[in-house]
């Protein structure tokens, strides 16, 4: 069981807000839609939610199994897609993820990378440089290593971002199968993907702040 919980949560830099007293819920099986338009803050909540960055203020509760998670212990739960993520042109896709892995402190099961791969579709390719890929199946393989661990929680930012159909398809179903794990919290401003996904919908609006 995973459950979600932020309340009145802000942001600044340099004494301007990204967005001011952001609340929310979110309980297993479903899944929230961040939207919002340019500089409102998404990508920013997410990585708050995420625990890479902190809040100004506000707080934010993530509880699985009935134990509420402290600290780094998010590490263990989350996953996360974000166009910050590195991935090392010179490795091949397999390297790639059997690297990430052992930066997770996880066993590195060639086994588990080739599953992960043929999931994404890009089996035909885990062999290939990184460097050689286009950016959308190099969203693919961001997906791959976000799954590593199999999170109760994943957190997507812009994930359909330089997808094709046949990616936006295997991207709905990713969607799908998490919420029978746990829950998944999407940032978009596709209102495709809004009304596709979006159990809850997250409004970020300088006017209003964050509406649902």
């Amino acid at each position: 069981m995973v459950f979600v919980e932020f309340k009145d949560l802000t942001k600044s830099y340099n004494g301007q807000p990204i967005f001011k007293k952001v609340r929310g819920t979110l309980e297993e099986g479903n899944c929230m839609v961040i939207t919002g338009p340019n500089g409102s803050g998404k990508t920013t909540l997410l990585k708050i939610l995420a625990g890479l960055i902190r809040p100004s203020s506000g707080e934010v509760r993530i509880k699985v199994n009935d134990h509420w998670l402290k600290g780094e212990e998010r590490n263990d739960y989350l996953g996360f897609v974000s166009p910050d993520i590195f991935l090392y042109d010179e490795l091949t896709a397999s390297e790639n993820l059997c690297f990430f892995a052992k930066v997770r402190g996880l066993p590195v099961y060639e086994e588990k990378c080739r599953q992960l791969l043929e999931k994404v579709q890009l089996k035909r390719w885990s062999n290939s440089l990184t460097g050689t890929f286009s950016t959308g199946m190099k969203q693919r393989l961001k997906f791959a290593f976000a799954l590593l661990h199999d999170p109760y929680l994943l957190l997507l930012d812009e994930p359909g971002s330089n997808l094709d159909d046949e990616g936006r398809g295997l991207l709905g179903e990713m969607v799908n199968q998490q919420k029978k794990r746990g829950a998944v919290i999407l940032s978009t401003n596709d209102s495709s993907e809004v009304a596709l996904y979006g159990d809850q919908v997250l409004r970020l609006d300088p006017e209003g702040w964050g509406s649902s």
